[in-house]
């Protein structure tokens, strides 16, 4: 009996040898250890949820990031990338991100009110950025490193800013003035400031989805609604609106965002190297954001489907004018001293 059972003891050994260095090869794969081999085939995945095309600004940084994070890391880490709410629609994906779900996000900063952190709700201000210089002094700087931090207690860690640009509106009737909407149903991004916006304009706001616009604007759900050219030319908006008007009223710029779980769990090189690889997609993201609107826009004027309208020196006085107030509005909700900051930005570049 000795002789036939020693051989079976042997195999029960070495099942458990091999048994503990599988188990040693998925702790590598986690980033807790060892290099090499096993991590190259099992990297670390990092899900990346966006609700935009892949030929938008946001979809070209995402796949730009991608592509230098996964060099950078030697394929220690594999970037996911799910566009066009193919994973979660807007209002899913920041819950699908607190609870890890996915790794990363870049959602428009509309969503962060909603999440109970009302300072970003700046960004929806109207006209309060007047150029990309004033916007960029914001981001890159003291202001936008403070808003980034608020996320933390709620599980979100803040990597960047990425631009997509300033917004046009879009409808079935001309726009020169804003009493020209008076009435109209407008889509909104969920956003207290962006519903004050569109009832100054003597609009009614509606939120709904990104993903779901197009249809309503097709089957007149919705009169109208408010976008970057780059948005509105990639989602086929324009073969559904008959006018867009150039008033580069409001900002729209995404935070990318990943779960803080997860970040911190990370290794310290490999943290390092998503950093400066989130650094380089940031530079590119935001060079390319005006050439994409710029391209979307004429674009639209060439679809012949759409009449583009750019307005006069006092006809954008009377859109400031009537949109304005809305700033003062929202200072008890988006606190007047962060609003004081971001206009002393634009002072030191000689605005007033």
């Amino acid at each position: 009996m000795k002789s036939h059972s020693h051989p079976s003891n042997l195999l029960l050994s070495k099942r458990r040898s091999l048994l503990a260095v599988i188990a040693a090869l998925s702790t590598a794969t986690l980033g807790l250890g060892s290099s090499g081999n096993a991590l190259a085939q099992n990297p670390i995945v990092i899900k990346f949820s966006h609700v935009v095309a892949n030929d938008t600004p946001k979809g070209k940084a995402a796949e730009r990031f991608k592509e230098l994070a996964e060099k950078a890391t030697k394929g220690r880490v594999k970037v996911e990338l799910y566009p066009n709410s193919t994973l979660y629609k807007d209002k899913e994906e920041l819950e699908a991100l607190q609870l890890g779900a996915v790794q990363m996000l870049a959602p428009s900063l509309a969503k962060f009110g909603p999440l109970g952190v009302k300072e970003f709700e700046v960004f929806d201000l109207p006209y309060i950025f007047q150029n990309r210089d004033v916007l960029h002094r914001v981001t890159e700087g003291r202001v936008g490193a403070s808003l980034l931090a608020k996320l933390e207690p709620k599980g979100i860690t803040g990597l960047a800013f990425w631009d997509n640009g300033f917004k046009v509106m879009s409808s079935n009737v001309p726009m020169r003035v804003p009493a020209d909407l008076k009435g109209k149903k407008l889509r909104i991004q969920s956003s207290k400031v962006l519903d004050a916006q569109m009832r100054a304009i003597g609009a009614n706001p509606q939120v709904m989805a990104f993903s779901e616009v197009y249809q309503a604007l097709q089957t007149g759900v919705v009169d109208g609604t408010e976008n970057p050219p780059s948005n509105l030319y990639t989602q086929k908006m324009h073969e559904v609106q008959k006018h867009v008007t150039v008033t580069n009223h409001g900002y729209l710029g995404y935070a990318v965002i990943v779960n803080k779980k997860f970040w911190d769990g990370l290794p310290a090189d490999i943290r390092t190297e998503l950093n400066t690889a989130m650094k380089s997609a940031t530079q590119y993201a935001n060079a390319i954001a005006q050439i994409e609107n710029d391209t979307a826009l004429e674009a639209v004027k060439k679809s012949g489907k759409t009449t583009v309208y750019h307005l006069t020196d006092k006809e954008r006085a009377e859109w400031t004018k009537t949109l304005l107030p809305v700033q003062r509005e929202m200072e008890g909700r988006i606190g007047k001293e962060l609003i004081q900051s971001v206009n002393k930005e634009a002072q030191a570049l000689g605005f007033k």
